[in-house]
């Protein structure tokens, strides 16, 4: 008899009231930058800024000689930099992945108030029941999720190397429990043809983007290129002509020949993707038509909290330090660790172990 499964409902997802529009004059804007340089100067510290984030604080973190990447980069790159300080600009899972890789650092964010959809939608207390009922899969858990969740998967990874992931642990036979994206899981299942148990929950910004709008924009740009993160739905997917992550979709960008593009990801992105491919002209994909709330309208409330104030607060007080627990960082560490080792093989085209 064929094992039945009960797939957990969706989690439902509070968004924080709307941010207020903070306008900066030019002076105020100038002296804030030039307060948190001389900041993160004098506190040996670092800015690991995400695509997602206000474009002052990417401008900022290219200026200081931080990064500006997606969440696998920035993982990375606060692991080698040599700075005792890390600043995370970004959502809070992102603040404890850099503590996981880095327990002798201390790890500050603008705000711990910034959430991930995502991350709030597998809840640790649910999440690893789950696991346990289901024991002889595999767990691969997206990076948008907390330490205690890290804690109990066997990988963690990013969108940016899932798909050669699953097709790896499908070659040894393995059956998979993935967590939390239901759309991009399905994407996954659908490229590798892995036998894959789903967790029911999505992304605030990409679940809004709708095919049936996006269809019609490609109608008015018919010489539009299309390119779609995977956390959005099938039916956006279906008329992608590039689905990648964040940092690939920059790439697409900049190589495509169309100069229309029509991109279904958080318009954060914009300020890289234009630098990268400054000649194109880049449009939101819809969220707009039938179903649709616009609760986030191509733009993460959470990430919208970071912001240059509460930056140069945070270098000022030390405030929003990001701590984990001793005993869930360890745990965490090695699905974490199992990631960047896995990534590394792939960049230094060596042979995969366990």
């Amino acid at each position: 008899m064929n094992q039945r499964f009960v797939i957990p409902a969706t989690v439902a997802i509070k968004l924080p009231p709307a941010a207020p529009t903070v306008t900066l004059s030019n002076t105020e804007r100038e002296e804030l930058v030039a307060r948190i340089k001389r900041l993160l100067t004098q506190r040996d510290a670092v800015l690991v800024a995400h695509y997602y984030v206000d474009e002052d604080l990417q401008r900022l973190a290219e200026e200081t000689g931080g990064c500006v990447s997606d969440s696998l980069e920035m993982a990375r790159f606060g692991n080698e930099h040599p700075a005792r300080t890390l600043v995370v600009a970004g959502v809070r899972f992102m603040g404890e992945t850099a503590k996981i890789l880095n327990p002798e650092k201390r790890v500050l964010m603008p705000t711990l108030e910034a959430e991930c959809s995502l991350d709030l939608g597998c809840p640790a207390d649910q999440f690893i029941p789950f696991c346990d009922a289901n024991s002889d899969r595999t767990v691969v858990v997206y990076s948008n999720t907390s330490a205690e969740v890290k804690a109990r998967a066997d990988w963690v990874v990013t969108s940016s190397i899932a798909v050669t992931l699953i097709n790896h642990l499908k070659a040894r036979g393995e059956k998979i429990l993935w967590a939390p994206d239901k759309h991009l899981g399905t994407y996954l299942q659908h490229l590798t043809g892995a036998d894959m148990l789903l967790w029911n929950a999505a992304c605030v910004v990409h679940d809004e983007f709708k095919g049936h709008a996006l269809a019609a924009l490609k109608r008015q740009h018919p010489d539009a290129a299309v390119i779609a993160h995977p956390e959005s739905p099938t039916a956006v997917l279906q008329l992608a002509d590039v689905i990648g992550s964040t940092s690939q979709l920059i790439k697409a960008a900049k190589e495509l020949p169309n100069k229309k593009l029509i991109v279904a990801t958080d318009r954060g992105i914009f300020y890289k993707m234009q630098q990268t491919a400054p000649n194109k002209l880049l449009m939101e994909a819809p969220t707009a038509g039938e179903g649709a709330t616009c609760e986030s309208c191509a733009h993460c409330p959470w990430m919208a909290m970071n912001a240059l104030r509460n930056l140069a607060q945070t270098l000022d007080t030390g405030a929003n330090e990001v701590h984990v627990d001793e005993a869930v960082r360890v745990k965490a560490l090695r699905a974490t660790q199992r990631m960047l080792d896995f990534a590394r093989s792939l960049k230094e085209r060596k042979p995969l172990g366990d």
